[in-house]
């Protein structure tokens, strides 16, 4: 089985940062695209930022310039460095992952619990 553990969400004011993490654990033979998802209350998740394993990265338009999205592949963790926190940053934010857990076998996505993330005005 895959465990997707995600921590560092919590209230902020706005301006302020946080730093979220997301590890894999169990067996996983190699993690390919990692991605941080939000949801706010009423409205659908969305994507705010993927990095492939090679380190490319890509963001939703509303947080450019704002979040920085990196992995450590030996610790199979990924982080989502949020900076000027806006109060539409609010939600539940979600860590996603294609891992493959043997070198014959197919990838799967899966997904971590969901870290809330309050922000103040």
């Amino acid at each position: 089985q895959v465990q997707l553990v995600e921590s560092g969400g919590g209230l902020v004011q706005a301006g302020g940062s946080l730093r979220l993490s997301c590890a894999a654990s169990g067996s996983i033979f190699s993690v390919n695209t990692m991605g941080w998802y939000r949801q706010a209350p009423g409205k659908q998740r969305e994507l705010v930022a993927h990095i492939t394993s090679g380190g490319s990265t890509n963001y939703a338009d509303s947080v450019k310039g704002r979040f920085t999205i990196s992995r450590d592949n030996a610790k199979k963790t990924v982080y989502l460095q949020m900076n000027s926190l806006k109060p539409e940053d609010t939600a539940v934010y979600y860590c996603n992952a294609d891992i493959r857990r043997f070198s014959f076998s197919s990838s799967y996505n899966w997904w971590g619990q969901g870290t809330q993330v309050t922000v103040s005005s």
